[in-house]
Order: structure tokens, then C-alpha cells, then sequence
């Protein structure tokens, strides 16, 4: 089996359901997908076993589903045959174990600069990758093609939870978050004051 295919070679790709030029916005949006995953992966080997089992555990299993997401937005028509595969249950996922997460990272009440460990510094990579693929998706929305609608709202959950985890990884190595001296008091035990 040959790598290489020459397929692509005049600009367009293949999608489920026909070939797209390489610059359209699904195709950007599942692109900047992929490209989250490989952060994700490289976050999973910066962190140690002994203290970030359950984390490295449940980012493997989020690449999975990143697959997911990016085989659903892949598929230009909706097909019976082949059936969307990221759904509710990988939302409620992220949110069960960001409500464990957030009573472990201390309290914040500003803005916090991405850094720290190194694998929390690559974990806010991935959450702003993930903001940039929500927002393709969005964009994608705006042209009206057919695409699952929980591929959004799965992303928008994502971002937040490597927030929660990148601060969490801070923590378990004793490493404090740096808040951004300019900002206002603007998270209240880890909330925003307007998401009350």
C-alpha cells in the first residue's frame, strides 16, 4: 500500500459523500481538528503515569473522539448508512469530570496566563486550538450544509476542560497559576460572575 495517492494533487480531498477543495471550511474545521489532536497527544506525553493516570487516560480517550468529530464533519450529506457518532453522552462526559476538576485547582477570581508545567502549557495550546475549531464549525453553520450539531457543543465543552485539567496539572505539581495583573476580578470560585 502506497501513502501517497496523487488525488489531491489539483487542490481538492475527499469527504464522505464527494471531494470538497481543500480550502473549504468543513475542511478546514476537521484539519484544525486533527491538528488539536496531535497536541492532545503530545500533552499525554509530557505527563507522568504516576500522578496523571486518570488524566492521560481520559485525554487518550477524548482522542478517540476527536476522531469522531472529525469523521462527522466529514460526511457532506447525513446518511443513515453511516451514522454520526459524537452525542450527547461525550458532552455530559466532559462536564461529570470537570465538576470533579474544579474543587481540586484553587480557587481563581482573574484571568490566569497559559503556562506553568510544561504539559499545562501545551494543554492551553489545545484549549485555543479547540476555540479555533468551534469557530470554524460555527462558520460552517453559518452555510447552511447539513453537519451534526453536537460536534459544536462537544468542542465548546472541550475547551473548557482542558482549561480545567491544565490548571489541574499546575496544581498536582505545586505550581501556581499566574493571573494577568490587568485583569479584573472576573471568575468566582472558578465561575464567571455572568455564568451565575
Amino acid at each position: 500500500m502506497k501513502l501517497y495517492t496523487r488525488t489531491g494533487d489539483e487542490g481538492k480531498t475527499s469527504v464522505i459523500g464527494g471531494r470538497l477543495m481543500k480550502s473549504h471550511i468543513r475542511v478546514e474545521a476537521y484539519g484544525t481538528i486533527d491538528e488539536l489532536n496531535a497536541f492532545v497527544g503530545q500533552a499525554v506525553t509530557q505527563l507522568q503515569d504516576d500522578l496523571f493516570r486518570d488524566i492521560k487516560g481520559e485525554l487518550e480517550r477524548i482522542q478517540h473522539e476527536l476522531f469522531d468529530c472529525g469523521g462527522d464533519l466529514a460526511a457532506v450529506k447525513k446518511s443513515d448508512k453511516i451514522p454520526y457518532k459524537t452525542n450527547q453522552t461525550m458532552i455530559d462526559y466532559l462536564e461529570q469530570r470537570m465538576d470533579i476538576y474544579i474543587d481540586e485547582a484553587p480557587s481563581i477570581e482573574r484571568f490566569i496566563l497559559p503556562g506553568g508545567a510544561e504539559a499545562a502549557a501545551t494543554l492551553h495550546i489545545c484549549r485555543t486550538i479547540a476555540r479555533r475549531a468551534e469557530r470554524q464549525v460555527v462558520q460552517l453553520l453559518e452555510t447552511n450544509e447539513a453537519y451534526n450539531l453536537y460536534v459544536l457543543k462537544y468542542l465548546n465543552r472541550l475547551s473548557d476542560y482542558l482549561f480545567a485539567i491544565a490548571r489541574v496539572v499546575n496544581a498536582r505539581l505545586k505550581i501556581k497559576d499566574i493571573e494577568y495583573i490587568r485583569s479584573a476580578a472576573v471568575f468566582k470560585n472558578g465561575i464567571r460572575k455572568e455564568e451565575k
